[in-house]
């Protein structure tokens, strides 16, 4: 150890001592020279030459230690050759590289470029589409005012001819005057004949036809006051004649039955869908059928309403000046909108009148600005279609036709009969016996006839003479097809509840025992309601009595109260009222004591 460490400090004495060799000269500058005055490669290599000469300098100079810096040095040129080597060969793909990355570049540019281009002609064909559709629109406009131009143009003329008509007629009759003027003073005038003074003959003329004037006066009279006596086989010949033609006006009226079959042609969809329309309906029905096709048809081809106006008559969704747009929907898009206002109003309780609430329902479904149009679609088609169950109810109780209680109860009346029958099928399997069916529908109407019980079996596809053994499909009975027609035993239901409404409100009327034009008061009616359903509660009387006399509950006199006798209503007026609300047998009438 202590010969390397006099080795190591002869060989850092030496090497101070030693001056610097001559000839090797080391450019510090150029160590520090600026990267970026000088190409890469030829720095580097210009940078590690005072180097390499510095260390041959040093292996030339230690003789002890040359063999290792020798090494030291072939390792080191070793390594650099081999650098160099993987330098050459990457420098192809560094300008291949180069290369791509400058053709990818290129490509995007030019593809950016492409879709500046497009979106700057679509940008332009926006532009032109909009100022088309505003051509369009305006053309539209221009239109239709000429339409109600033209239109109003067709009525002056047919005013005017009307008016020439007139004035021709009246031109006609003084031309037959001055004639009959001309004839007579020709006549008159005539020496073959009269051989008079025309002055006179003109003034006989004059007395003459008033004589005639005041005979036929006379007649008339004589016939107006004695035209009932005839003899007697006169009276009776012309009885007999009388009864012929009536019995052949009979048979000319009454037959042949009109020929329906000839609708099949001009009813769109032709005979198959006539078919459909056509079946099980009577004549009244089919008129019914034949004018909503007529009107669907030209409700079809509008494609403007005409604004009602603000008046008071006017319904609140309806009040507006000017055109609205036809929506024109499809009969089934009508009926899934109805349906969804109806699931909305029934979803929570609402306090705004239903005409409001369909309204707003329109505004939040469609916006404001398309609300009034929507409003003036669904009504001229609730109008038309009398024949569709949900377009005639919801019409019935947005007019204020029939009240929001007859739909719900009408409802929870057919959802309380399909769970009736549910219970009552205790396999699940959707099947009853008719006994099943028959005790179902008793249990759940007691108040009904055997005979309604039997209409009902019937519409639901039962018959007297069908078997016991047999099974009814009874969730079949509730379904409803794509524009919310129910079934025929739904049907029946909903015409018994209507029938039943118009017997009980004839019954009071019977009870009340005066005419319709007659005044009712207070506690006669309330009397009479007693009298023909004795299981009436107070509350409901009152909920009566409210509609009948338009009064509310809480201001109704109580009974036996002095203010009763003072409220008096028109019976009529009274019964339509009652008529708009769900009116119904709470129990069975009492039977009358025999005599």
């Amino acid at each position: 150890m202590a010969c390397q460490q006099s080795r190591y400090h002869s060989f850092s004495s030496a090497s101070r001592l030693q001056p610097r060799p001559s000839g090797v000269t080391i450019d510090e500058s150029f160590l520090t020279e600026d990267k970026s005055t000088q190409n890469r490669k030829l720095l580097q290599k210009r940078r590690t030459l005072p180097y390499r000469e510095i260390f041959e300098f040093f292996i030339e100079d230690f003789k002890t230690y040359k063999p290792l810096l020798s090494s030291i040095k072939n390792a080191y040129e070793g390594m650099l050759a081999h650098q160099r080597e993987k330098i050459r060969a990457l420098e192809p793909l560094k300008a291949k590289l180069v290369t791509v990355n400058e053709d990818c570049n290129e490509r995007i540019l030019a593809m950016r470029a492409e879709e500046k281009y497009e979106i700057s002609l679509l940008k332009k064909e926006k532009m032109n589409l909009l100022k088309l559709i505003d051509k369009k629109n305006e053309e539209k406009i221009s239109l239709q005012s000429e339409v109600t131009k033209l239109r109003k143009n067709l009525a002056e003329e047919y005013l005017h001819y009307l008016s020439e008509r007139d004035a021709r007629k009246i031109l006609i009759a003084d031309l037959n005057e001055l004639r009959y003027q001309r004839e007579d003073m020709s006549l008159a005038q005539s020496p073959g004949i009269w051989g008079e003074d025309p002055v006179k003959l003109t003034l006989a003329l004059t007395m003459t036809r008033q004589d005639l004037t005041r005979t036929q006066m006379e007649l008339n009279t004589m016939k107006a006051n004695f035209g009932d006596v005839v003899p007697r086989r006169d009276f009776e010949m012309q009885e007999k004649t009388n009864k012929h033609l009536q019995e052949q006006e009979i048979q000319r009226t009454s037959t042949p039955r009109p020929d329906w079959t000839k609708c099949k042609d001009v009813v769109a969809g032709g005979p198959d869908r006539w078919q459909m329309l056509a079946e099980g309906k009577n004549s009244d029905q089919l008129v019914d059928v034949l004018l909503e096709e007529i009107g669907s048809g030209l409700l079809r081809e509008k494609d403007f309403f005409p604004g009602l106006g603000y008046g008071e008559a006017i319904p609140a969704f309806l009040r507006f000046d000017g055109l609205v747009e036809n929506k024109k929907p499809s009969k089934k898009d009508v009926v899934n909108l109805l349906k969804d206002a109806w699931k909305e109003r029934l979803a929570e309780e609402q306090k705004e009148t239903f005409p409001d609430f369909f309204f707003n329902f329109l505004e939040h479904r469609f916006g404001p600005s398309d609300a009034m149009a929507w409003a003036y679609t669904i009504f001229e088609n609730i109008k038309i279609f009398h024949s569709n169950e949900v377009m005639s109810q919801f019409y019935a109780v947005l007019m204020g036709k029939r009240s929001e209680n007859v739909y719900v109860t009408q409802k929870e009346i057919v959802a309380q009969l399909l769970k009736e029958m549910t219970n009552a099928d205790s396999q699940n399997e959707g099947l009853l016996t008719m006994e099943q069916f028959n005790t179902v529908l008793k249990s759940t109407f007691p108040l009904k006839t055997e005979e309604q019980i039997q209409e009902l079996m019937e519409a639901g596809g039962w018959h007297l003479s069908s078997s016991n053994a047999d099974l009814l499909n009874y969730r079949s009975l509730f379904m409803e097809d794509e524009e919310g027609q129910s079934e025929p035993f739904v049907q029946k239901l909903w015409e018994q509840y209507m029938d039943e409404k118009d017997e009980y409100l004839r019954q009071l009327k019977q009870e009340l025992g005066i005419e319709l034009h007659e005044e009712v008061t207070l506690p006669k009616l309330r009397g009479g309601l007693m009298t023909i359903d004795p299981s009436l509660d107070k509350q409901t009387v009152n909920t009566y009595m409210s509609q009948a006399f338009q009064l509310p509950e809480s201001e109704m006199p109580e009974e036996g109260d002095e203010k009763e006798e003072a409220v008096v209503e028109i019976l009529q007026t009274a019964l339509e009222r009652l008529q708009v609300i769900d009116i119904r047998r709470v129990g069975p009438r009492e039977p009358e004591p025999a005599s």
